[in-house]
């Protein structure tokens, strides 16, 4: 009886899941068949049946999840359909023929690159050596797709990392911040990258975590009322310029002020950057326009700006 209430209770938990991912696919792209990513879905319900994680969850959860960042990139149904299918080949009886067979061609590819790099053994300690392993697996794909899967991949096993053993724990966070989060950082992906750090760091460092996440949520009523101030701002500057523009604001990483108290060796009251604000324009003209009316409103610091538009980060 108790199995059978488990039993029902792991499938309505897969099932809101997988809901909520075709909601959000139908959402972002509302044009497309999403025929693939249901019958992957069935497919990996299939074969992960009985499978569990370190949490307890079913395994299929884990697809499911990686399947659902995949949709808030606004991935195609292949990319999705491989998402939920990534962890087959190596955990369940199915091989690349069987889902070259039953998915075609670009999803067995996909999902055999996700494989590969599974396999690659990333533990390291030096910059280098970590620079050397970053190429080598962007080096190993031809479709981008592989690796976003990755990232997703990682990303949601960083979110339940705390159901692992501590040395593994502190392997993986590792692994994370020197390969993951740069690559991510790389592709252009900020979110990702900024979530792989922040949790990357609360796990090598879990007292450092706390002290800087205690000291940011002591400031960040304040400085999140300046953000709604400054953003009504030049808001309403944007628009008596006749501007269309986004305007967004954000309370920095906690890793990247962590870093930044480790290069500089202040402490948080010494952080003048904690609020970020970016102004997201439709030409380079605009955006121009838009750093001159912020002058206008607030003097720069002499020797601080950086002119980004006319020279980018390597990241773009």
């Amino acid at each position: 009886m108790a199995s059978l209430r488990q039993q029902i209770a792991t499938t309505a938990l897969t099932l809101t899941k997988f809901r909520e991912l075709m909601k959000r696919m139908l959402e972002n792209r509302p044009q497309d068949d999403l025929s693939l990513v249901k019958k992957a879905y069935d497919y990996s319900l299939k074969h992960h049946e009985g499978q569990s994680r370190a949490s307890g969850e079913p395994y299929l959860v884990h697809p499911l999840e990686v399947a659902l960042v995949l949709s808030e990139m606004k991935m195609d149904p292949v990319a999705v359909a491989a998402g939920l299918l990534h962890d087959s080949v190596e955990d369940t009886s199915v091989t690349i023929v069987d889902i070259r067979k039953e998915f075609g061609e670009q999803v067995a590819h996909i999902v055999e690159g996700v494989t590969k790099i599974s396999k690659i053994d990333f533990a390291t300690r030096e910059e280098q050596q970590a620079e050397n392993l970053r190429k080598m697996m962007l080096a190993m794909v031809d479709d981008i797709r592989v690796v976003l899967i990755k990232l997703a991949d990682r990303l949601h096993n960083m979110r339940t990392l705390e159901h692992l053993p501590e040395e593994r724990r502190h392997k993986i966070a590792e692994e994370t911040l020197e390969i993951y989060a740069p690559i991510a950082h790389r592709l252009g992906m900020g979110k990702i990258r900024g979530e792989l750090e922040d949790l990357g760091f609360r796990f090598l460092d879990p007292v450092g975590y706390e002290q800087v996440e205690k000291s940011v949520n002591a400031r960040r009523k304040e400085g999140e009322a300046f953000l709604a101030k400054m953003q009504q701002i030049i808001s309403d500057k944007l628009k008596e310029a006749g501007i269309q523009a986004r305007v967004e604001s954000r309370i920095k990483r906690l890793f990247s002020i962590h870093k930044k108290l480790q290069r500089q060796r202040i402490t948080v009251d010494q952080v003048y950057d904690l609020c970020a604000m970016r102004v997201v324009t439709r030409s380079l003209q605009d955006c121009y326009a838009v750093l001159g009316i912020i002058h206008n409103l607030w003097r720069p610091v002499p020797g601080r700006i950086k002119d980004f538009i006319a020279m980018p980060r390597p990241n773009f």
